[in-house]
């Protein structure tokens, strides 16, 4: 739920559940006085008290005129014991209540003066049927309850007990009182519930944000949210698992690069080795005279020259590799015609093969017009990639090398394949990843930066084109790969 739609109805819910709560108390108290009212049955016209509180107060006066008809059965004088009025009239004043006692039509003892004023002419007479009742008398307009009592006085003289109750007084004081506690009631209640509902929607999720931020910052990339819920929250939580996802994937590729880049600096550092100390070797051997003849003095020049090409090959794959990191091979692509540049290649390798004792075997099976776009140097730097690695691995002493150009339609396949040791088949699938060697050892005599092949596909790709590999071990291996041929526009009929 978003947060606009939230806070409409937290504030919509404010106003409208207090208030409908309220009336449904108000109906209550209002439906129970009104059956409390029918039960008691309190004379008078237009009674109008609408509190339960009425109950109780019938209780209390009830109880005190009681107490006093038994003081008059025991001794009339206390009707006359100015102490004992006043003693009784301050049990009452607490209940919004006081006393008056006549004698023979007049005034005798109150205790309060000038409210007994106004409301002495219209008290029941001696002897009125209210006397008798335990309704008592309700004056509507003075809201001004009235218990009677008759008796007669020590000396025979007529008197009356009225307990005189200010009923309006008493209701609305504990009225306003329920209400006001059924009103805090209800607005505890209101807010403890859009408390939880807005905690539960709002804060919980926000606090649960925090941590995971918490955690982003100190560097727990596996610290998960998930959320389905609609809304802003559950739009922060795809955005953070999306922000997390991004970031560990980053991360994981740094950590993979600069394993790569210690892995490439070792490769390299060690493959330098081998030439160096050759050519230290060789150096020193022309120093100290060892190469004391033409021949042996060529012999050395020659090793010295092949290893330089050597330490000249592996510094142009770091180049090389470093441009391929940063996706800045430079490319330079022409249209070339596949049979005169592959003549050209296999010419050019087949030289060098020569001088190992490898033979080199060419088919050109495509048609002498075959054309491709290509860029020759990368394309060559394939090629010599991929024999290096045949010639690398080459454990035979009659090795062959088997160069074939093959018509794929649409495209040419070229296939490369030697009769060395092979490749073992859960190799296989590897070869074309970055420092992957089906020898693990660095001691191995045919070291390599391991990065040739990676090399190899990426230049195949960046030409439109795939390459892939078929090997038996002992038998030998075979690279494919294939790159489209170049279609000329058709010309448009004049």
């Amino acid at each position: 739920m978003k947060f606009k739609t939230r806070l409409l109805i937290t504030s919509i819910l404010i106003i409208v559940v207090p208030l409908l709560l309220t009336a449904v108390a108000f109906m209550g108290i209002g439906i129970f006085v009104a059956n409390s009212e029918q039960e008691f049955g309190i004379s008078g016209n237009n009674y109008t008290a609408f509190t339960y509180t009425l109950e109780n107060y019938n209780k209390m006066t009830e109880e005190v005129l009681l107490q006093v008809q038994k003081q008059l059965s025991e001794n009339l004088a206390n009707m006359e014991d100015t102490e004992y009025l006043e003693q009784i009239n301050g049990e009452l004043s607490t209940k919004s209540s006081y006393i008056i006692v006549r004698k023979n039509g007049e005034l005798y003892y109150t205790g309060n003066p000038e409210a007994a004023e106004k409301i002495f002419a219209l008290l029941p007479v001696y002897g009125s049927d209210v006397s008798n009742s335990k309704r008592g008398y309700y004056y509507n307009d003075m809201k001004k309850l009235v218990k009677q009592l008759d008796f007669r006085f020590y000396d025979g003289d007529e008197g009356s007990f009225f307990i005189v109750t200010k009923v309006s007084s008493l209701v609305s004081q504990k009225m306003m009182i329920d209400m006001m506690l059924a009103f805090i009631l209800i607005l505890i209640f209101t807010s403890m519930i859009l408390t939880q509902w807005m905690q539960k929607g709002v804060f919980i999720p926000i606090d649960q944000l925090n941590r995971a931020m918490q955690n982003i910052a100190e560097g727990n990339l596996e610290y998960r949210l998930s959320s389905d819920g609609k809304g802003e929250i559950g739009e922060l939580y795809r955005n953070y698992e999306d922000m997390r996802l991004r970031l560990k994937e980053s991360a994981d590729e740094k950590l993979e690069h600069e394993n790569q880049n210690r892995e490439l600096i070792s490769n390299i550092s060690h493959d330098l080795k081998t030439p160096i100390t050759a050519v230290k070797g060789y150096v020193e051997g022309i120093m100290d005279g060892v190469a004391d003849t033409p021949e042996k003095m060529d012999k050395y020049i020659k090793t010295i020259y092949n290893k330089a090409n050597d330490m000249d090959r592996l510094i142009n794959e770091l180049t090389l590799y470093s441009g391929i990191d940063n996706n800045r091979i430079p490319y330079n692509f022409h249209r070339i015609n596949v049979a005169e540049y592959f003549g050209d290649c296999v010419e050019d390798v087949g030289l060098d093969l020569e001088s190992k004792n490898i033979k080199l075997n060419y088919d050109d099976l495509v048609s002498p017009d075959t054309q491709i776009i290509a860029d020759p140097e990368q394309l060559k730097r394939v090629i010599d990639n991929i024999i290096g690695n045949s010639v690398k691995y080459m454990d035979k002493k009659d090795g062959v090398i088997d160069i074939r150009i093959l018509d794929e339609v649409d495209s040419i396949r070229v296939e490369i394949e030697d009769n060395g040791k092979g490749i073992a088949a859960k190799d296989l699938p590897n070869i074309f990843e970055r420092f992957y060697r089906t020898d693990a050892s660095r001691n191995s005599s045919q070291g390599g930066s391991g990065i040739g092949l990676s090399i190899v596909k990426k230049i195949i790709e960046d030409h439109g084109g795939y390459i892939w590999a078929t090997s038996k071990e002992q038998e030998g291996t075979c690279m494919h790969f294939v790159i489209r041929k170049y279609q000329a526009p058709e010309q448009e009929e004049v």
